[in-house]
């Protein structure tokens, strides 16, 4: 089972980049999954990396900022969700 943290929506998309901006209203890190919903469907993926001010970062707190490759096309205005698993 899993549950699901609203930490953020969708700020911006670069489609010929495949990276999304991410307004942050909770804190994420490298290795958190995340759920974005898309208009297609919800789709989770791994944070891999990401970056703030053009500079690769670990960690990132409530009113950040960050850039992140998604797997799948989003919107501005999708929401995302930090994914965490229950037993």
């Amino acid at each position: 089972m899993s549950e699901k943290e609203p930490i953020g929506r969708v700020t911006h998309y670069f489609d010929k980049l495949g990276v999304a901006v991410i307004g942050l209203t909770g804190s994420l890190k490298i290795g958190d999954r995340i759920e974005i919903i898309t208009a297609e469907g919800p789709f989770q993926q791994e944070v891999s990396s990401m970056q703030a001010d053009r500079k690769p970062i670990e960690h990132a707190s409530i009113g950040d900022s960050v850039g992140m490759k998604v797997d799948h096309p989003v919107r501005q205005g999708n929401p995302v969700s930090r994914v965490i698993e229950t037993e």
